[in-house]
């Protein structure tokens, strides 16, 4: 190979490089309208280490409330799941491209996009000014989350199949639900167990959150404490809601590791 043609085979890449150099002037730009300062986070910092300070030790002397607001949260979280799942696998049937007509496919992937159009904290809020304050809006906020996460994954599980499982089923004359059941849910059955135990352990996280806007749950307890400056207790919630999620990722590593 000759030098020049070594020298064509490593050209640099201009446009790509363009590219970085346009996004780092413009992330500049932006931090300045931002007003984003060294100055700012140097005292930021110091704010952060006074209120760290503050939350030590932990105080787990209302440790009732505290159950109470986690047994509220668990309960969130495992029936959302189990609403959101259930709505999720009909939805992602009518989404699949390839087993229904596109007037059907249609619709149903603009119901998942509506359904992933909005954060579940502003879902929540909506539910909240629609039925009240209270565990209901919501699991009614999380099922909406479901929805739109487990039935877009499912359906697009289910257009990635083998065509030809399908058709061998419908060639015995097979109904449509035989079809369904012999023919697409064999293809997909393991990726949608890991799909909801997925979404499972993220509702876990998210009934924590909802509580915040008045929706159920510890997060309720957090912001009250938070209103109330008692970061002592504040600590003692942050440290529960984070050994229940490294409960919950244990158990759905056992569990994905017994499905295999």
């Amino acid at each position: 190979m000759s030098a020049e043609a070594a020298r064509r085979a490593f050209a640099p890449n201009w446009p790509a490089r363009l590219g970085l150099l346009a996004l780092a002037l413009y992330a500049l730009y932006a931090a300045a309208q931002l007003d984003v300062t060294l100055a700012r986070l140097m005292i930021g910092f110091g704010e952060a280490g006074r209120f760290l300070g503050k939350m030590v030790p932990p105080n787990f002397a209302r440790w009732e409330l505290l159950a109470e607001g986690m047994l509220e949260s668990l309960q969130i979280a495992f029936i959302a799941s189990a609403v959101g799942i259930a709505l999720s696998f009909p939805v992602a049937l009518l989404a699949a491209r390839n087993l229904m007509p596109w007037w059907i496919s249609g619709p149903a992937r603009g119901f998942i996009g509506l359904c992933r159009s909005l954060h579940y904290v502003i879902v929540a809020i909506l539910f909240v000014k629609a039925i009240g304050f209270g565990a209901l809006a919501g699991v009614c906020a999380l099922v909406v989350a479901s929805i739109g996460f487990i039935a877009k994954l499912f359906a697009e599980a289910i257009e990635e199949i083998s065509p030809r499982q399908v058709e061998a089923v419908r060639a015995t004359g097979a109904g449509f639900v035989a079809v369904l059941l012999y023919g697409v849910l064999p293809q997909v059955a393991s990726r949608f167990v890991g799909f909801c135990i997925y979404q499972v352990d993220s509702n876990l996280r998210n009934s924590t959150m909802v509580g915040i806007v008045g929706a159920g749950g510890i997060g309720g307890t957090l912001f009250a404490a938070f209103k109330r400056f008692d970061y002592d207790f504040v600590a003692a919630i942050l440290i529960v809601i984070i050994a229940l999620i490294f409960a919950a990722e244990l158990v759905a590593t056992r569990v994905r590791a017994a499905l295999q």
